[in-house]
């Protein structure tokens, strides 16, 4: 199904929502003044983890990725288009990640539902899936670029989901203004565990044998490689789950591991790393998740798996397979 037959359906699915949405205003609106909670509706598990633990109790925080849906194949259901228009609070990734967002706004009340783009005020660079070092930045939110000449995947540098905390933060304490000290403390707890997050990585990528991130998968990590002076080569052009890479691409990553002795191939979460297990069983390297927060395992909420414990798994797994030691100093 191409990208305009699925807009011209979510538009119908809204405009039949929309109806359904006016007609329960009146009850929403009463639950909310009885229990005083806000309703929170997320696109991707960051900003759902951020919303959750800045509003704690205060918040009702839903995420529209059903547990082990790939992020970017998914399409919103007519509940989920409901979910939205009657939601409190509406954040999304950015236009870039989610273009079906555009259509849903049409139908927003926004003098019920505050929309937030979280991408706001963050320097979006170009997608580049070979040496990440390299990126030009583009200019914000210019909705002409086409699927791939923009990374998305910004949340993946810890100063940026710094910048997403302070948006989300000051979106709630609009909403729940008597809250205003409590939402501040834990937006202050956040962000000093992102800043220390941020130093470990530092730290780390100063102690390692390479600083080249080989990947049987869509690279996702653009940010974090721009933010740390990495590097990375992947078989894949593209962020499309349904790309192919060519043999070509995927003989020359081989070629890559051969001559850097690499001591690992990458791969990403909800995904079938067949081509990483097919590089894996020729070059004899070790197979390590690099895991991308778009989204949980079913497994992964029920241990309430939070992004921070994310990123600090990935760099466990980066150190182990670029060669980290312990510094002499």
């Amino acid at each position: 199904m191409n990208f305009n037959r699925k807009l011209a359906i979510l538009t119908l699915a809204v405009m039949l929502f929309t109806l359904t949405a006016c007609q329960n205003d009146d009850k929403i609106e009463a639950q909310r003044t009885t229990n005083n909670i806000i309703h929170v509706v997320t696109t991707l598990f960051p900003q759902y983890d951020f919303a959750r633990t800045l509003g704690n109790e205060d918040v009702d925080v839903s995420l529209l990725l059903p547990p082990g849906v790939e992020s970017h194949s998914f399409e919103p259901t007519p509940q989920d288009v409901l979910a939205i228009l009657n939601s409190d609070i509406f954040i999304y990734t950015s236009l870039e990640m989610e273009p079906w967002v555009s259509e849903v706004l049409k139908n927003v009340d926004e003098t019920k539902t505050t929309v937030i783009d979280a991408s706001v005020g963050i320097d979006m660079i170009a997608s580049d899936h070979e040496h990440e070092d390299d990126h030009d930045l583009v200019e914000e939110h210019d909705e002409d670029h086409s699927e791939d000449a923009v990374d998305p995947h910004y949340w993946l540098d810890p100063n940026n989901a710094i910048h997403m905390v302070k948006t989300i933060s000051e979106a709630l304490i609009q909403k729940l203004p008597s809250q205003e000290t409590q939402i501040k403390a834990r937006q202050n707890t956040l962000i000093n565990a992102l800043e220390n997050l941020d130093a470990d990585i530092i730290r780390a990528f100063e102690n390692t044998d390479s600083k080249t991130i080989l990947t049987g998968g869509h690279f996702a990590f653009g940010y974090f490689a721009h933010r740390y002076g990495l590097e990375s080569q992947s078989p894949y052009a593209g962020f499309s789950p349904d790309a192919e890479p060519t043999p070509q691409r995927i003989a020359a990553l081989m070629k890559t591991i051969k001559e850097t002795k690499a001591k690992a191939i990458y791969y990403e979460e909800l995904i079938d790393p067949r081509v990483a297990k097919i590089i894996s069983e020729e070059t004899g390297v070790k197979m390590l998740l690099l895991h991308g927060a778009h989204n949980l395992s079913k497994q992964e909420i029920e241990e309430g798996v939070t992004y921070i414990e994310i990123m600090e798994g990935n760099l466990e797994r980066l150190k182990e397979g670029l060669g980290y030691h312990e510094s002499t100093n």
